[in-house]
């Protein structure tokens, strides 16, 4: 919540109210599970369909093992059935989709392993250079597991992502009210920010048509002010 509190800002400056940040978190938080168990049946499906006696691999076998999937992983029949998922289908992305899992597992370990470090990330300037010397340079040098393990000091495992599907509403409530409220408070008693500083030129092109460039606007706050009037002017006359 604290990222919004600083960054969701409404076109008087204000910042985006508490109880609409409660309101998301109460929306979505019970149902977080869900997308988890979404993505752990795709490859369940995928080792049971691969792991099938040939002489058993039918139409009917193999829509009768996706409904049963579905029942064991995900508590019913989904709302996305198995076999409407692309990777299942396409012979260049089957044994892929365990990969978002296992991605999903390292941001939240990652996250946990800052918050522990920093008790923040929103604005850490720490993050980014752990960030670059733990994962983007050593790129495919290293195994993905070895990054994780190099970059948190533990195996990945599913547990930080586990634990926090495990909190309740009221403690989500909790953490996030005391992290918005502190970071109203940094932002009441601080400057505001004037510029962005990129260390880059961007340039916003339609076609031909240059709309907005940072080396000619004066910076990324008035390129992005310069495009902004751009989409609404052109919105207004569509």
């Amino acid at each position: 919540a604290d990222w919004m509190a600083k960054y969701a800002i409404s076109r008087e400056g204000e910042a985006i109210p508490w109880d609409l940040v409660a309101e998301q978190i109460k929306a979505t938080h019970p149902y977080k599970v869900f997308a988890l168990r979404g993505m752990l049946a795709v490859p369940y499906f995928e080792r049971a369909l691969y792991e099938m006696p040939e002489e058993d691999v039918t139409a009917e076998s193999i829509k009768a093992l996706a409904d049963k999937v579905e029942k064991d992983i995900q508590g019913g029949l989904s709302a996305r059935p198995l076999l409407s998922v692309p990777h299942i289908l396409s012979d260049e992305a089957s044994c892929y989709y365990h990969g978002y899992v296992l991605a999903e597992m390292g941001v939240h370990q990652t996250r946990e392993f800052f918050l522990k470090r920093d008790k923040y990330i929103t604005d850490n300037p720490s993050v980014g250079p752990t960030l670059t010397e733990a994962y983007w340079k050593p790129g495919n040098s290293e195994p993905f597991l070895s990054l994780v393990d190099n970059l948190t000091g533990a195996p990945l495992t599913g547990d930080a992502w586990v634990n926090e599907l495990k909190q309740s509403v009221e403690d989500v409530l909790k953490e996030e009210r005391e992290s918005y409220d502190a970071k109203i408070a940094q932002c009441s008693s601080g400057a505001p920010d004037t510029d962005v500083d990129l260390d880059m030129r961007i340039r916003i092109v339609d076609g031909d048509s240059v709309l907005a460039d940072t080396a000619e606007d004066g910076g990324f706050l008035e390129t992005c002010k310069k495009f902004e009037e751009y989409v609404q002017t052109r919105f207004a006359k569509a």
